[in-house]
């Protein structure tokens, strides 16, 4: 598991191995949730589900891209992070640290 920020707006990001493909789980904020999912296939376009009320894919789908892009195998990227009344820089600095993970994959 890998992580970046602290306190409320730290995130998580779990790797597991289905065979040759990866499923990544993210969580983080004050309440880890399902948000959405993304889907992604080597040289294909990547499949969105966003679930109602949530902007959750926004922050999943590069996580899903770079890894397929990387590891040339399918992924699969779910999750949420959740932080109650959040302000727009708050928003910002999650959108921030889940960037960061990216980097670490």
């Amino acid at each position: 598991m890998i992580t970046s920020g602290e306190g409320k707006y730290k995130v998580w990001l779990e790797e597991k191995k289905i065979g040759n493909d990866i499923l990544f789980i993210l969580g983080g904020g004050e309440q880890p949730h399902i948000g959405g999912v993304v889907i992604c296939e080597p040289d294909k376009t990547a499949q969105v589900i966003r679930l109602e009320g949530h902007y959750d894919d926004v922050v999943l789908k590069p996580i899903a891209e770079a890894a397929c892009k990387k590891y040339k195998t399918k992924v699969v990227a779910v999750g949420g992070v959740h932080v109650d009344n959040a302000t727009k820089q708050e928003i910002e600095k999650l959108v921030e640290n889940c960037k960061e993970l990216v980097q670490c994959i």
